[in-house]
């Protein structure tokens, strides 16, 4: 990225201004990228734990295989998914505040005895399932946020800083010869005049 400026002490002011917000933003945007850097590996450890707890629930719900072919998978389905929103730093993200299901009304007696069981284990498989999958993408939301912000780091401490740096240092330079240069032809207007003077006396 060429930074574009003249060379004139108009621009020298909005390149330092420019300089100045960049250098005290980027402590601020390293945070960012750090805190959402640990959000992203707790999202990442809820999955881990999340598919271990899945995982063993699976093998509970094989060992009632057999039984399952009587169990009335229309008596349970997922009434709402519960989330509120929270600002970690500075991204919107959701969190997860629990599954409601809508279970029909049933005659305990017309059903096997093991099937208020079946609805226990139905409710926590689906409850385990959801959050995990809400947690895989809150580890996707998270980590393109830490991307974009990782981006902008970057491009601040690698690109726009070094930048501008250069580009005040060469007006800077540019005005100071301008200066020596004006100086020097005083001088030597001066010495001319003083010749001048000399000459006619």
């Amino acid at each position: 990225m060429t930074i574009k400026f003249q060379y004139n002490k108009t621009s020298l002011q909005g390149l330092e201004k420019q300089f100045k917000m960049r250098v005290r933003a980027l402590p601020t945007i390293k945070n960012k990228e750090s805190a959402l850097r640990v959000e992203v590996k707790k999202a990442k450890d809820e999955v881990a734990r999340l598919d271990s707890i899945l995982q063993k629930k699976m093998e509970d719900y094989n060992s009632m295989a057999s039984l399952w072919g009587e169990f009335d998978t229309s008596l349970i389905k997922v009434k709402d998914v519960k989330l509120a929103m929270k600002k970690i730093a500075g991204v919107k993200t959701p969190v997860f505040e629990g599954v409601e299901f809508e279970i029909v009304n049933f005659s305990i007696f017309s059903k096997p005895k093991w099937f208020l069981d079946g609805m226990t284990l139905v409710k926590e498989l689906a409850s385990v399932g959801i959050e995990r999958e809400f947690f895989n993408q809150k580890v996707i939301l998270l980590d393109y946020a830490r991307k974009k912000t990782t981006q902008k780091v970057n491009l601040f401490e690698k690109v726009q800083i070094p930048g501008y740096d250069d580009a005040i240092r060469k007006i800077k330079r540019f005005l100071e010869d301008e200066e020596n240069l004006s100086k020097s032809a005083q001088k030597i207007v001066k010495s001319r005049q003083q010749i001048g003077k000399e000459a006619e006396e």
